[in-house]
C-alpha cells in the first residue's frame, strides 16, 4: 500500500489531465486519511501478534521501528503536510509557495518505512 500511494499515486495524480492542484491535494487528503487508517489497523494487528507470540529479537526490532515511524509520520510529519496544503489551497491563485521540506521528510519516512517492512517480512519469513 505504501508503495503503490506514497510513491505512484501521489506523485502521478497531478500529471492526470484536468487535475489542478487544489483537487490534488483534496484527492491527496482522502487517499492518505485511508492509507493512515489502514496503517494504524495494520500495525496494531502487529503489536499484538509481537505482544503474544514469541518472536525472536529482530522481528520485534523490526516491528517497533515500523509501528514507531508510522507513530512520528502520524503525530508530527502528517500535521505539517496538512498545514502546507492548508496554506497552498489558502494562496491566491497564481502564486506559488516555496518547495516544503516536509515533503522530503514524509518520502524520507515512507523509504524507510518501506525497507523495514521488507526486512520484517524476510526475516518473518526466514525465522
Amino acid at each position: 500500500m505504501v508503495l503503490a500511494i506514497s510513491f505512484l499515486e501521489a506523485p502521478l495524480k497531478f500529471r492526470a489531465p484536468g487535475v489542478t492542484i487544489p483537487i490534488g491535494l483534496g484527492i491527496g487528503r482522502i487517499v492518505f486519511r485511508a492509507l493512515n487508517i489502514a496503517e494504524t489497523l495494520l500495525a496494531a494487528g502487529i503489536v499484538v501478534t509481537v505482544a503474544i507470540g514469541q518472536p525472536g529479537t529482530a522481528v520485534t526490532v523490526l516491528a517497533a521501528v515500523a509501528v514507531v515511524v508510522l507513530i512520528g509520520q502520524l503525530g508530527a510529519v502528517r500535521p505539517a503536510l496538512n498545514r502546507r496544503t492548508d496554506r497552498v489551497l489558502a494562496a491566491p491563485e497564481g502564486v506559488e509557495l516555496p518547495r516544503s521540506r516536509a515533503h522530503f521528510v514524509c518520502i524520507a519516512t515512507e523509504a524507510v518505512k518501506v525497507l523495514v517492512l521488507l526486512a520484517l517480512g524476510i526475516v518473518t519469513v526466514a525465522g
